[in-house]
């Protein structure tokens, strides 16, 4: 892919990825911490020779053009040290660093790719704990010791939920959901050798329990207590993590859910429990075309699949050693799916399929026994796939990098609902029509979701940042879009209190001079350009005139001044504009 331009970047780029320093006889100091920021984070680009102004809002005083001296030899400074003990780990090659011309000026251009989880945490001087750094709408900042040890954990194949939980022993073990399980499993794997040996000779060959080789100590790991535990133990162990399933479809006035699954004493509180009473809530009302198999009926439609593999992810990618929430969702517009954690891999990675790196792989070979996970790397194509073949909006993940979150959307919206086009029609007139369909889809976005960001709509539109930057920045020039800057990161919401600007109307949308109304007709001419029409009853509802008559004399005055004109569907007769 060719690369943005440095204008391109600076006028469009989101300043969450783009960091510009000052650097005309040496390297600053910082350019290592915002390396390892980037490195640590999503990746981004850093400008040597460019000095920015973040107050600035006008793009012309934001940014100053400086000086590199020797950028030859600045050049070469960079990649000594980047491959010496300085940095942890080089994740460069060499056409991601480069010298530009930008404005008859040398400028140092580095593209710093976000790092694999096998490198992460990148750090300087040494010390992952003190030189490790993320990115946020501020700017760069110090990994906490949380944050370093949870990348230290997931820099490893082996996951997070094979470890031995001390004191934790078979007694943990809730029998009933372990014996639904194992029914579940034989069901599945008829004739598999496990299913005639005891329980926790079961659990060992699952990866439910271990024993240390080298100490002898045995007992539950992560995946075995979470599965199957009983409530009092897994809440005594993962006090930091709660389950809890919500239904907020259909509310009334007052009602905050109709229906919600939590801790409450009323089961069990382990994964597997969760994930068989949350299944059947959240599929209970999409509809079953009826269709067979041979001579059954087969109920699992790819909706019903799509739905049961996003719970499958949030189980088996949650960071289960940090505080947060298991948390799913039913909402009228469609699902949420959150889970405590970062994402392995790349947003885009994880959208183009063929990559799975769960972080829970002994819980994800548990659920996989019974049937529940396709093949691996294919889980969440499938959920792209079902929901496309609805011709419903793209599903929506994200990660909140500060929060450590991340998030599933799934619609049950189309892309361009006729609510959406007719709400920015009325908003936004012949304005809208004439926007490129790109346009049209963003603004409809921002309608339904409340908000956008420059990522939703890379993922919307299959689009580069700085293309979609270019997109948001004429809709903000429009008016048609609101800025919410939050430091060095940026969403957009929709100008509900827009008015077309006088350079943007076109003679052909200009009426003829109007005559002037007295007060009761001008009310009325109003009222049918707002509506499109207006009868009598409605001018009697609208003005101080009382009756039929009355209002037909007032609509006569108005059709003589060729402002209105009358029309009829069989009985009914109604006015609209002439």
């Amino acid at each position: 892919m060719e690369k943005e331009s440095i204008a391109d970047l600076l006028k469009y780029g989101e300043h969450i990825t783009l960091e510009c320093k000052k650097a005309e006889g040496s390297l600053p100091k910082s350019l290592w911490e915002t390396y390892s920021a980037f490195a640590n984070t999503v990746g981004g680009t850093i400008l040597l020779g460019i000095e920015e102004n973040p107050k600035a809002k006008d793009i012309s005083q934001r940014f100053c053009i400086g000086t590199i001296k020797n950028p030859d030899q600045l050049l070469k400074d960079f990649w000594n040290t980047v491959n010496s003990e300085k940095v942890s780990s080089n994740v460069l090659v060499s056409t991601d660093v480069s010298i530009v011309q930008y404005e008859g000026q040398n400028i140092i251009r580095i593209d710093v790719p976000q790092a694999s989880y096998h490198q992460r945490p990148v750090y300087i001087n040494g010390n992952p704990l003190k030189g490790s750094f993320k990115r946020n709408h501020e700017g760069d900042y110090h990994c906490t010791e949380e944050e370093v040890k949870s990348m230290l954990r997931d820099a490893s194949d082996t996951g997070n939920d094979g470890g031995l939980l001390d004191g934790y022993t078979m007694d943990d073990i809730d029998p009933e959901t372990l014996k639904a399980y194992r029914i579940e499993y034989e069901l599945h794997n008829p004739d598999h050798v496990w299913n005639g040996i005891d329980n926790k000779s079961f659990l060992r060959n699952l990866g439910g329990y271990t024993v240390d080789r080298i100490t002898g100590k045995e007992g539950l790991t992560t995946a075995g207590l979470l599965m199957f535990g009983s409530g009092l133990a897994v809440r005594e162990r993962f006090e930091n993590i709660r389950m809890d399933y919500l239904d907020e479809s259909n509310l009334t006035p007052g009602i905050r859910w109709n229906d919600r699954l939590t801790y409450d004493g009323m089961w069990e509180n382990n994964l597997y429990n969760f994930i068989k009473r949350a299944m059947p809530k959240l599929v209970k009302d999409i509809r079953r075309p009826f269709h067979l198999s041979g001579m059954s009926r087969v109920d699992d439609t790819p909706v019903h699949k799509a739905i049961r593999e996003a719970v499958i992810n949030l189980v088996i990618h949650a960071d289960y050693h940090i505080t947060g929430v298991l948390k799913i969702v039913k909402r009228d517009d469609g699902f949420l799916f959150s889970n405590p954690g970062n994402l392995k891999l790349s947003v885009s990675s994880i959208y183009e399929g063929g990559n799975s790196r769960a972080r829970n792989p002994h819980i994800q070979t548990m659920l996989r026994m019974i049937g529940m996970g396709d093949n691996i790397g294919s889980g969440f194509p499938t959920i792209l796939n079902a929901w496309n073949e609805e011709n419903w909006r793209k599903p929506d993940l994200s990660e909140n990098t500060e929060l450590h979150v991340v998030e599933l959307k799934l619609w049950t919206l189309s892309l361009m609902p006729q609510e959406c086009t007719e709400y920015l029609h009325r908003l936004m007139g012949k304005q809208y029509d004439r926007l490129p369909p790109d346009d049209q889809i963003i603004l409809c976005t921002t309608y339904l979701e409340r908000e956008i960001t420059n990522a939703r709509i890379q993922i919307l539109l299959n689009m580069h940042s700085t293309d979609v930057g270019k997109h948001l920045y004429e809709l903000v020039q429009q008016r048609m879009l609101l800025v919410s800057p939050n430091g060095r990161w940026t969403t957009y919401h929709l100008n509900e209190d827009y008015k077309t600007q006088p350079e943007q109307i076109k003679l052909c949308d200009m009426a003829p001079s109007q005559p002037k109304l007295i007060d009761t007709d001008q009310l009325i001419y109003e009222y049918i350009c707002e509506n499109g029409f207006i009868t009598t009853q409605q001018v009697i509802s609208i003005t101080r005139i009382t009756t039929k008559a009355g209002a037909s004399i007032a609509l006569n005055r108005l059709i003589k001044k060729e402002l209105v004109k009358q029309k009829r569907n069989g009985r009914h007769i109604y006015y609209v504009k002439a």
